[in-house]
């Protein structure tokens, strides 16, 4: 059964057997928006990552809730039961402990077993820290790539960190506080000290900063600080090499000469081999 669509305007907020997923403050919570405090007030139960996180905005606003745990130690055991609290009706708020739920957090795994028991999900859109740095990065931001938290296991970390270096879309990281000059390191090998990069420390909060223009200088801005705080990070995409340099000239060369000897028309060999090699005709003819 598919999950069903529901607009906000048939009824009143919040809606009965709805899972709401409600983006919360990444740092200052004065972003919080009304629908989405509305949502927190007056839903069956919240489940948060950490309740003492929730709690801060509970207190802030002056209201009261249930709360119960919602993380990655508890995941797998709590969504049963909050699927069986959707089923009696009940009316359930999804936070993180800051931005959107879902992205980096078990939240994903509960949106997926609520939508494919049929039951409706909601996000109430909020402040995401990815978005956040890459708009305020200057860096492109009409193609980006978010890739999360860089592998722990070398392997995985290292086919990440080519994936990284060679693409020409910017590219989004978290990192945490401890682990920041290791991967500003291996960004480093693999990139290139003078590849462009904004590191952005607490965002939205009173000592938010970021850190740039490109990997050496973001290496010596932490070289003897101590780094506290949640840290995201925008590398830039290379550029996009012309269709020209794509290809071995040499070796194109070559073959363009052994068709026309054997028999082929320069422009039947050209177009031969455009095909093959997704070349234009014209770069091939000229190399004649």
């Amino acid at each position: 059964m598919k999950s069903k669509t529901t607009s906000s305007h048939k009824s009143a907020e919040p809606e009965n057997s709805v899972l709401y997923i409600v983006g919360t403050p990444i740092g200052n919570l004065s972003d919080i928006s009304p629908r989405a405090l509305n949502i927190l007030k007056n839903v069956s139960l919240i489940a948060c990552e950490d309740t003492r996180h929730t709690r801060k905005i509970m207190n802030k606003f002056d209201f009261k809730n249930n709360i119960v745990s919602f993380n990655k130690h508890n995941s797998l055991n709590r969504i049963p039961k909050l699927i069986d609290d959707l089923c009696l009706g009940k009316s359930i708020a999804l936070v993180s402990d800051a931005g959107m739920p879902s992205i980096c957090d078990p939240g994903e795994d509960l949106v997926k077993s609520v939508r494919s028991k049929g039951l409706n999900t909601i996000c109430i859109p909020g402040p995401c820290a990815a978005i956040t740095a890459l708009v305020s990065s200057g860096l492109p931001s009409s193609r980006f790539t978010f890739e999360g938290f860089l592998p722990k296991k070398n392997s995985e970390r290292k086919k990440i960190l080519i994936e990284i270096s060679k693409s020409d879309k910017t590219t989004i990281l978290f990192e945490s506080p401890q682990r920041l000059k290791k991967s500003l390191n291996d960004l480093k090998d693999y990139c290139g000290g003078e590849r462009e990069i904004v590191v952005s420390r607490e965002l939205t909060k009173k000592f938010e900063e970021s850190i740039g223009n490109n990997i050496d200088e973001a290496l010596s801005f932490f070289e003897s600080k101590e780094v506290i705080g949640e840290i995201t990070i925008v590398v830039k995409g290379i550029k996009a090499k012309k269709l020209s340099d794509n290809f071995n000239k040499i070796e194109i060369k070559k073959e363009l000469y052994e068709l026309t000897k054997a028999g082929l028309s320069l422009s039947e060999a050209s177009k031969y081999l455009a095909k093959r090699n997704h070349i234009k005709k014209s770069i091939i003819y000229n190399l004649y």
